[in-house]
């Protein structure tokens, strides 16, 4: 009787050990199952347009009379203030900048003759409009303004932005998702799978490039036509 409860209680046990094993086994199968898994990038491009323009002009004049050099400068920027407004600015658009004044009288390390040019006077001008193809003509026609005799200094042209980037995000993210689904299918194609749900996703970055690739930095800031590029990467669950 004794040995009969013994033999009974070890089949038990040994069965019970069988079904853990099975169950503890299948997990893992499973758990591998879930490791099956593809990263693919997605990529997006499109073509847009600057829609913002920022120009900043300086013009100087010098001269050993103080109030006659700053009449010129005031005369300089109403010559520059009627050039803009007849191309149709605003002069909300144009905003007055930092006045700078320099007595070279007064710099201690000054070497050589003044030679009648005392004081020399520079006055900023900040153009920031939405008319991007009116400020494009007007970087062009600046010789008009030489001609009036303004004496125009760092003149490196207007740069161009684009700020409505999230107008346009919801799209370019479809897009590049679009894009990884397709190379996810190949992949999975190519190992005899499926491609089932998204497991993790990075959108990645946003990148406003000039359309025609360029080292120079103005020449990439002074162009209207833009490239924006995102790539996202994705992890794809593969399934049989």
């Amino acid at each position: 009787m004794r040995a009969g409860t013994i033999f009974i209680s070890s089949a038990i046990v040994a069965l019970g050990l069988a079904f853990a094993g099975y169950f503890i086994g299948d997990g893992f199968y499973e758990g591998r199952k879930s490791e099956r898994r593809v990263t693919v990038r997605g990529l997006a491009e499109q073509e847009i347009a600057a829609d913002m323009a920022n120009w900043r002009l300086r013009f100087t004049a010098a001269g050993n009379e103080l109030t006659l050099v700053q009449g010129k400068i005031e005369g300089d920027f109403l010559k520059l203030k009627a050039f803009l407004i007849e191309a149709g600015l605003t002069e909300a658009e144009i905003q007055l900048g930092q006045l700078d004044v320099v007595d070279q009288i007064a710099q201690q390390y000054r070497s050589g003759p003044i030679n009648n040019n005392r004081f020399i006077i520079s006055q900023n001008v900040q153009v920031r409009s939405d008319k991007v193809l009116t400020i494009e003509a007007l970087s062009r026609q600046t010789g008009d303004l030489v001609k009036q005799g303004l004496i125009l200094q760092d003149n490196q042209g207007p740069s161009f932005v684009f700020t409505r980037l999230n107008d346009i995000k919801p799209d370019m993210i479809a897009a590049a998702t679009k894009d990884a689904r397709e190379a996810a299918e190949k992949f999975a194609e190519d190992s005899g799978a499926q491609v089932g749900s998204i497991l993790r996703a990075s959108q990645g970055y946003f990148s406003i490039e000039p359309l025609v690739p360029t080292n120079d930095y103005r020449g990439a800031q002074g162009q209207i036509a833009k490239k924006v590029r995102v790539v996202t990467t994705i992890d794809y669950g593969l399934v049989d």
